[in-house]
Protein backbone atom coordinates (compact mmCIF):
# COMPACT_ATOMS: atom_id res chain seq x y z
CA UNK A 1 0.00 0.00 0.00
CA UNK A 2 1.07 3.75 -0.87
CA UNK A 3 0.12 6.45 1.70
CA UNK A 4 -0.13 9.99 0.20
CA UNK A 5 0.39 12.77 2.53
CA UNK A 6 2.84 10.10 4.54
CA UNK A 7 5.12 12.63 6.39
CA UNK A 8 2.10 14.55 7.63
CA UNK A 9 0.75 14.30 11.64
CA UNK A 10 -1.94 12.13 10.75
CA UNK A 11 0.44 9.75 7.35
CA UNK A 12 2.84 8.65 10.13
CA UNK A 13 0.38 7.14 12.02
CA UNK A 14 -1.23 5.49 9.04
CA UNK A 15 2.20 4.40 7.63
CA UNK A 16 3.55 2.66 11.55
CA UNK A 17 -0.49 0.98 11.84
CA UNK A 18 0.02 -0.31 8.38
CA UNK A 19 3.22 -1.95 9.18
CA UNK A 20 1.94 -3.53 12.37
CA UNK A 21 -1.07 -4.81 10.68
CA UNK A 22 1.44 -6.56 8.18
CA UNK A 23 0.90 -4.42 4.54
CA UNK A 24 4.08 -4.07 2.90
CA UNK A 25 4.27 -0.11 3.34
CA UNK A 26 5.06 2.76 0.86
CA UNK A 27 5.60 6.34 2.01
CA UNK A 28 5.55 9.01 -0.31
CA UNK A 29 7.69 11.90 0.26
CA UNK A 30 8.63 15.18 -1.85
CA UNK A 31 12.29 15.19 -0.18
CA UNK A 32 15.11 12.47 0.07
CA UNK A 33 15.92 13.87 3.90
CA UNK A 34 12.21 12.90 4.96
CA UNK A 35 13.29 8.93 4.89
CA UNK A 36 14.44 9.12 8.78
CA UNK A 37 10.70 9.86 9.53
CA UNK A 38 9.41 6.81 9.06
CA UNK A 39 9.92 3.39 11.19
CA UNK A 40 12.45 0.11 9.66
CA UNK A 41 10.60 -1.53 7.08
CA UNK A 42 8.93 1.30 5.81
CA UNK A 43 9.53 1.87 1.30
CA UNK A 44 10.46 5.50 1.02
CA UNK A 45 9.57 6.70 -2.72
CA UNK A 46 10.05 10.69 -3.55
CA UNK A 47 7.80 12.09 -5.87
CA UNK A 48 5.12 15.50 -6.31
CA UNK A 49 1.62 13.85 -4.87
CA UNK A 50 -0.05 16.14 -7.60
CA UNK A 51 1.61 14.85 -10.81
CA UNK A 52 1.23 12.23 -12.53
CA UNK A 53 4.14 11.28 -13.93
CA UNK A 54 6.45 11.67 -10.69
CA UNK A 55 4.03 8.86 -8.47
CA UNK A 56 3.79 6.56 -11.11
CA UNK A 57 6.61 4.71 -10.19
CA UNK A 58 5.10 4.79 -6.51
CA UNK A 59 2.37 2.72 -7.31
CA UNK A 60 3.58 -0.23 -9.43
CA UNK A 61 1.92 -2.98 -7.62
CA UNK A 62 -0.03 -1.63 -4.67
CA UNK A 63 -3.31 -2.60 -3.83
CA UNK A 64 -4.31 -0.08 -1.59
CA UNK A 65 -3.86 3.71 -1.53
CA UNK A 66 -4.25 5.44 1.54
CA UNK A 67 -4.78 9.70 1.20
CA UNK A 68 -3.79 11.97 4.50
CA UNK A 69 -2.40 15.23 3.06
CA UNK A 70 -4.79 18.31 3.10
CA UNK A 71 -4.68 21.95 4.09
CA UNK A 72 -7.65 24.62 5.09
CA UNK A 73 -5.47 27.54 3.68
CA UNK A 74 -7.46 28.75 0.71
CA UNK A 75 -4.38 29.23 -1.41
CA UNK A 76 -2.98 26.10 -1.27
CA UNK A 77 -6.54 24.36 -1.61
CA UNK A 78 -6.83 22.98 -4.77
CA UNK A 79 -2.96 21.81 -4.16
CA UNK A 80 -3.61 20.30 -1.48
CA UNK A 81 -6.39 18.86 -1.60
CA UNK A 82 -7.68 17.62 -5.11
CA UNK A 83 -4.80 17.74 -7.44
CA UNK A 84 -2.81 14.20 -5.77
CA UNK A 85 -6.00 12.41 -5.89
CA UNK A 86 -6.55 13.63 -9.68
CA UNK A 87 -3.01 12.45 -10.17
CA UNK A 88 -2.86 9.20 -8.11
CA UNK A 89 -6.15 7.72 -10.36
CA UNK A 90 -4.78 8.44 -13.12
CA UNK A 91 -1.81 7.46 -12.48
CA UNK A 92 -3.07 3.74 -10.91
CA UNK A 93 -2.11 1.28 -14.28
CA UNK A 94 -4.29 -1.62 -11.51
CA UNK A 95 -7.37 -1.15 -9.74
CA UNK A 96 -6.46 -0.26 -5.79
CA UNK A 97 -8.44 -0.38 -2.62
CA UNK A 98 -9.12 3.99 -1.79
CA UNK A 99 -9.12 5.29 1.47
CA UNK A 100 -9.53 9.02 1.55
CA UNK A 101 -9.21 11.35 4.69
CA UNK A 102 -11.35 14.60 4.37
CA UNK A 103 -13.35 16.52 7.28
CA UNK A 104 -15.89 16.32 9.55
CA UNK A 105 -17.24 19.37 7.77
CA UNK A 106 -16.49 19.58 4.76
CA UNK A 107 -20.51 19.88 3.30
CA UNK A 108 -19.61 23.42 4.98
CA UNK A 109 -19.02 25.74 2.60
CA UNK A 110 -14.86 27.11 2.20
CA UNK A 111 -12.63 26.77 -0.68
CA UNK A 112 -11.01 24.20 0.82
CA UNK A 113 -13.73 22.03 2.05
CA UNK A 114 -15.12 22.38 -1.19
CA UNK A 115 -11.61 21.28 -3.25
CA UNK A 116 -11.89 18.45 -0.44
CA UNK A 117 -15.59 17.37 -2.05
CA UNK A 118 -14.33 17.52 -5.19
CA UNK A 119 -11.93 14.82 -4.26
CA UNK A 120 -14.27 12.58 -2.55
CA UNK A 121 -16.29 12.66 -6.08
CA UNK A 122 -13.46 11.72 -8.49
CA UNK A 123 -12.93 9.00 -5.94
CA UNK A 124 -16.68 7.89 -5.96
CA UNK A 125 -16.55 8.49 -9.87
CA UNK A 126 -13.32 6.56 -10.56
CA UNK A 127 -15.07 2.84 -10.54
CA UNK A 128 -12.46 2.03 -7.67
CA UNK A 129 -13.49 0.32 -4.36
CA UNK A 130 -12.80 2.89 -1.48
CA UNK A 131 -14.39 4.79 1.89
CA UNK A 132 -14.24 8.18 2.76
CA UNK A 133 -13.60 9.22 6.04
CA UNK A 134 -13.99 12.12 7.78
CA UNK A 135 -12.77 12.99 10.88
CA UNK A 136 -13.54 15.38 13.82
CA UNK A 137 -11.05 17.73 15.38
CA UNK A 138 -7.68 15.83 16.07
CA UNK A 139 -6.52 15.03 19.36
CA UNK A 140 -9.83 16.95 21.14
CA UNK A 141 -10.68 13.93 22.43
CA UNK A 142 -10.78 13.42 26.41
CA UNK A 143 -8.92 10.60 27.92
CA UNK A 144 -11.65 8.16 28.28
CA UNK A 145 -13.45 8.56 24.25
CA UNK A 146 -11.82 5.67 23.14
CA UNK A 147 -15.15 4.33 21.32
CA UNK A 148 -15.29 4.91 18.02
CA UNK A 149 -18.55 6.34 16.21
CA UNK A 150 -19.44 6.51 12.41
CA UNK A 151 -21.81 9.09 11.60
CA UNK A 152 -23.32 10.08 8.02
CA UNK A 153 -24.48 13.16 6.88
CA UNK A 154 -22.52 15.97 8.20
CA UNK A 155 -24.76 17.30 10.17
CA UNK A 156 -22.65 18.84 13.23
CA UNK A 157 -21.54 22.18 11.75
CA UNK A 158 -20.19 24.51 14.91
CA UNK A 159 -16.98 24.79 13.64
CA UNK A 160 -14.93 23.97 16.61
CA UNK A 161 -14.16 20.74 18.58
CA UNK A 162 -17.96 20.34 20.01
CA UNK A 163 -18.77 19.00 16.50
CA UNK A 164 -16.86 15.78 17.61
CA UNK A 165 -13.09 14.58 18.47
CA UNK A 166 -10.74 12.00 17.09
CA UNK A 167 -7.22 10.93 17.85
CA UNK A 168 -4.88 10.34 15.25
CA UNK A 169 -3.85 7.00 16.11
CA UNK A 170 -7.63 6.18 15.69
CA UNK A 171 -7.73 7.86 12.38
CA UNK A 172 -4.90 5.72 11.22
CA UNK A 173 -6.86 2.57 12.48
CA UNK A 174 -9.78 3.37 10.42
CA UNK A 175 -8.27 4.45 7.58
CA UNK A 176 -5.80 1.21 7.18
CA UNK A 177 -9.12 -1.05 8.54
CA UNK A 178 -10.92 -0.35 5.96
CA UNK A 179 -8.62 -1.31 3.08
CA UNK A 180 -9.72 -4.82 3.80
CA UNK A 181 -13.00 -4.38 4.81
CA UNK A 182 -15.48 -5.57 2.20
CA UNK A 183 -18.25 -3.90 4.44
CA UNK A 184 -16.08 -0.11 3.71
CA UNK A 185 -16.35 -0.08 0.66
CA UNK A 186 -19.10 3.04 -1.48
CA UNK A 187 -19.32 4.41 2.05
CA UNK A 188 -18.80 7.67 3.24
CA UNK A 189 -19.09 8.77 7.30
CA UNK A 190 -17.74 11.29 9.72
CA UNK A 191 -15.51 9.91 12.77
CA UNK A 192 -15.14 10.93 16.05
CA UNK A 193 -14.63 9.42 19.74
CA UNK A 194 -17.01 8.77 22.57
CA UNK A 195 -16.92 7.59 26.14
CA UNK A 196 -15.99 3.77 26.08
CA UNK A 197 -14.20 1.23 25.45
CA UNK A 198 -12.30 0.59 21.72
CA UNK A 199 -14.19 -1.99 19.58
CA UNK A 200 -12.23 -4.71 19.27
CA UNK A 201 -13.81 -5.08 15.38
CA UNK A 202 -14.67 -2.44 13.10
CA UNK A 203 -16.30 -4.45 10.90
CA UNK A 204 -20.10 -4.14 13.01
CA UNK A 205 -19.49 -0.30 12.25
CA UNK A 206 -18.88 0.12 8.59
CA UNK A 207 -21.53 -2.44 7.72
CA UNK A 208 -24.24 -0.50 9.51
CA UNK A 209 -23.30 2.54 7.58
CA UNK A 210 -25.35 3.28 4.37
CA UNK A 211 -23.63 3.40 1.02
CA UNK A 212 -22.90 6.23 -1.08
CA UNK A 213 -25.01 7.85 -3.51
CA UNK A 214 -23.18 8.05 -7.50
CA UNK A 215 -21.10 11.12 -6.42
CA UNK A 216 -22.06 12.29 -3.00
CA UNK A 217 -22.05 10.59 1.11
CA UNK A 218 -25.41 9.80 2.10
CA UNK A 219 -27.77 12.80 2.84
CA UNK A 220 -24.79 15.75 1.91
CA UNK A 221 -26.23 19.08 1.56
CA UNK A 222 -26.55 19.38 -2.10
CA UNK A 223 -24.83 22.99 -1.75
CA UNK A 224 -21.99 22.24 -4.26
CA UNK A 225 -23.10 22.01 -8.24
CA UNK A 226 -21.09 19.32 -9.82
CA UNK A 227 -19.67 22.41 -12.03
CA UNK A 228 -18.54 24.61 -9.32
Amino acid sequence: MLVVGATGSIGRHVVAEALRVGFQTRALVREPGQVSLFPEGTRVIVGDPARSESIAGALDGVTGVVFTQGTYRDADAEQANYRPVRAVLNALKKPARIALMTALGVTSPTPGHDWKRRGERLVRASGLPYTIVRPGWFDYNKPDEHRLVFRQGDTHLAGNASDGAISRRQIARVLVASLTSDAADRKTFELVAEPGEAQAELDPLFAALQPDAELDGPRDRENLPLNA
